[in-house]
């Protein structure tokens, strides 16, 4: 394989709303290339970015995944991301490793809440945006509106300047070509489901006029904002087409301008033409601002609070060039069966070659690069050197994870990723036999290697391990693969609520210990008050005995007694928090007395302290955010006020509605689903757990009635 240089590649995510056609499209693109013999497709898993077997059962994709397409003497990297809203993490997460993204609408549906959503994360992160409005070969293209309403809608949700370079040609026949407004030149096909027969000829004479105005507003808008473009305009009347050509690139890469593109994946027409804009028009690596780095210089200064260095956090940047110290960044880790943990990398800075030795920055080891490799889907492509730039893989490094930064020795720098979401569900786990016990963890730990959204813990109040995910389809998918890649076999079950319990008035009670069975006795008594503590403030212990009622040596007994017996509940089981204790008066037997004793009197303080405290049983408390379109805010409202949330706020985003709301972490364990259901797939939300808050009576008593009182232990 030809050897690129950073001029030379194009490095593009392809991002939008689920079913918006985003892998038949790269397919198209790459049989348009001639880099698969046939159009791959998604229904039959031969489409080369849908190689996943779950992605495949699913039809629908949940990770992302790498291609490359060799066109007209260059390099385009495509990053292939899901659509679904519960993945939105990993569509953000492609967009460290490229210079411009692809956002692609169904032409059916128009704008969809993921598509809002791809759309602020790459604004966010200053990426140049292109649209492709895909599927143009279905019968309902344009939503019934036609066209011009699905661009309105763009130019209400997004401006003026996501402004239309093609007008697609389409008739009674169908969808067939397009027409260049930069050339002026019409591209028919025959769509045979491969794009070929492109004819390259007039405008039709019914889109005369409509090409004419389009090209107007095109130049018009590229003209804007550049002094010696406008003189030029207004001296001839437009921009000649190489000036149009020079200006309208350099427009995209400075996010002036986002132009809009027409083309059907799955026909494959008008995808070369796609090709050849994002050769001509999308930024290559070595065109874009330098990329924000951290040194270890830099970081020690910042760390030590002082100097110039500190104000700016240790921040430095890294030109994307060949002659820079060479560095890579990890932006996503994939284990194989049969290659093992497949790293991805993007070449920061300076050319990566076969067989180097590098330091991983983040872990401290040293890593072989063997088998240097591009990815086109799931099949490793070796490569002699990689250059500034480029996006490369590498199999079987032995520390090496998402995140990490590697390069020379002693060039340390480490660059940043953007910040995952934190998981919105959490289900409890459970192996289904000894055998699958044993897998377990071994197999999580690489799946989390490869998603890191995924979080696995035990509750240390109920035992039990939990997993926690975007949602139920992501811990479903995860729980498939545990089955399918490492067969370990689990159960899921929605996860125990955290209750918990504690006082809200005050007590005053002794716990008196006395047992005699011959020779040596126990002994113990103690006066103590209890009184309730702010919400979180966890448990204080103070004592006030004076004039040696109780022995110093037996004060900290009974503290252990009470934090013992505390941990195990009084209402239901749950650990008992947010109070105070003071013990004041006591007596003690000289002879009798021990720690042991002492320990059982503070028990029994307790429990008789409990009695009259008015014992309340809290419950954890959810900060969620819900996003959804305006149209189903009454519902989503109505919905939260019935699983007793107390609504923060709301706020609008263009077309979407987003709601801030606390919800009891009972009412919320099978939301998802519901979500799904009533916002017909288009709503997402996110939850964290915020703080914990008083059961109402009449959901304490259902709860009370269907948990276990703790035993009394026996004082004998």
């Amino acid at each position: 394989m030809k050897t690129y240089q950073g001029s030379e590649i194009r490095n593009v995510a392809v991002v939008g709303h689920a079913q918006s056609g985003k892998t038949s499209l790269i397919a198209g693109l790459l049989h348009a290339a001639k880099m698969t013999p046939t159009q791959g497709r998604v229904n039959d898993g031969s489409a080369v970015t849908a190689y996943d077997e779950e992605e495949i059962a699913r039809g629908t994709t949940m990770s992302n995944a790498v291609a490359f397409a060799e066109w007209q003497g260059v390099k385009i990297n495509f990053v292939d991301t899901p659509g679904f809203h519960m993945f939105t993490h990993e569509a953000k997460a492609a967009l460290l490793p490229v210079e411009a993204a692809c956002v692609v609408v169904n032409a059916q549906n128009g704008v969809e809440p993921v598509t809002e959503r791809v759309w602020k994360c790459a604004e966010e992160a200053n990426i140049p945006r292109f649209v492709v409005i895909n599927q143009m070969d279905h019968p309902k293209a344009g939503g019934g509106n036609g066209l011009s309403a699905l661009i309105e809608d763009l130019h209400e949700r997004w401006g003026r300047t996501c402004v239309p370079v093609q007008l697609p040609i389409s008739d009674a026949g169908g969808f067939h070509g397009v027409v260049d407004l930069v050339t002026m030149a019409a591209f028919h096909y025959t769509p045979n489901g491969d794009g070929h027969g492109k004819i390259t000829g007039e405008i039709p004479a019914s889109m005369a006029q409509q090409a004419k105005e389009a090209h107007e507003a095109l130049v018009e808008l590229v003209a804007e904002g550049k002094d010696e473009l406008m003189e030029e305009f207004f001296a001839e009347g437009t921009i000649p087409e190489q000036h149009l050509i020079t200006a309208l690139h350099e427009a995209i890469r400075e996010d002036r301008i986002f132009p809009v593109l027409f083309a059907s994946g799955g026909t494959n027409v008008a995808t070369d033409h796609l090709l050849d804009f994002i050769k001509v028009y999308a930024p290559a690596p070595t065109e874009r601002p330098p990329l924000p780095v951290k040194t270890a210089a830099m970081q020690a200064v910042a760390a030590s609070g002082s100097g110039r260095d500190a104000a700016s956090g240790g921040t430095s940047f890294r030109k994307v060039e060949d002659s820079e110290p060479v560095a890579v960044v990890v932006y996503k880790t994939m284990s194989d069966p049969f290659a093992g943990r497949i790293t991805f990398f993007k070449v920061v800075s300076g050319c990566v070659k076969n067989d180097a030795t590098m330091e991983n920055y983040t872990r401290r080891s040293q890593e072989r690069f063997s088998h240097l490799s591009v990815m086109q889907g799931r099949k490793a492509v070796e490569v002699a050197e990689l250059h500034a730039g480029d996006l490369g893989a590498v199999a079987k490094l032995k520390d090496t994870l998402t995140g990490d930064t590697l390069g020379a020795k002693g060039a340390d720098v480490q660059v940043e990723l953007a910040a995952m979401p934190e998981p919105a569900m959490t289900y409890a786990i459970e192996p289904k036999t000894r055998g699958d016990e044993d897998k377990l963890a071994p197999a999580i730990h690489k799946l989390m290697e490869e998603d890191l959204l995924i979080r696995f813990y035990r509750d240390p109040q109920t035992n039990e391990f939990l997993i926690a995910g975007a949602g139920q389809p992501h811990i479903e998918t995860i729980v498939s693969r545990l089955k399918k890649r490492y067969h370990a076999e689990v159960t899921l079950k929605a996860p125990k609520v955290p209750y918990r319990e504690t006082i809200r008035g005050k007590a005053d009670a002794q716990g008196r210990h006395k047992k005699q069975s011959g020779g040596h006795g126990q002994f113990g008594d103690c006066k103590v008050r209890m009184e309730p503590l702010p919400r979180g403030g966890g448990f204080e212990f103070a004592s006030e005995v004076f004039g040696g009622a109780i022995p110093r040596n037996f004060i900290p007994a009974i503290e252990k007694g009470i934090v013992e017996t505390a941990a195990r509940g009084y209402l239901a089981g749950y650990p008992v928090v947010d109070f105070k204790v003071i013990v004041y008066d006591g007596s003690y037997h000289d002879v009798d007395s021990n720690e042991l004793s002492f320990k059982k009197a503070g028990r029994l303080a307790f429990r008789k302290a409990m009695e009259q405290a008015k014992p309340c049983l809290l419950e954890p408390i959810m900060k969620i955010a819900v996003e959804a379109p305006d149209e189903f805010a009454g519902t989503l409202m109505g919905d939260l006020n019935g699983r007793r949330g107390r609504v923060q706020g709301m706020e609008s985003r263009g077309r979407t509605t987003v709601i801030n709301a606390e919800v009891p972490m009972a009412e919320m364990l099978t939301y998802g689903s519901q979500l799904t259901s009533m916002t017909q797939g288009k709503g997402s939300y996110r939850m964290e757990m915020d703080h914990y808050d008083v059961v109402p009576q009449l959901v304490a008593e259902k709860i009370l009635a269907n948990a276990k009182k703790p035993l009394e232990e026996e004082e004998d």
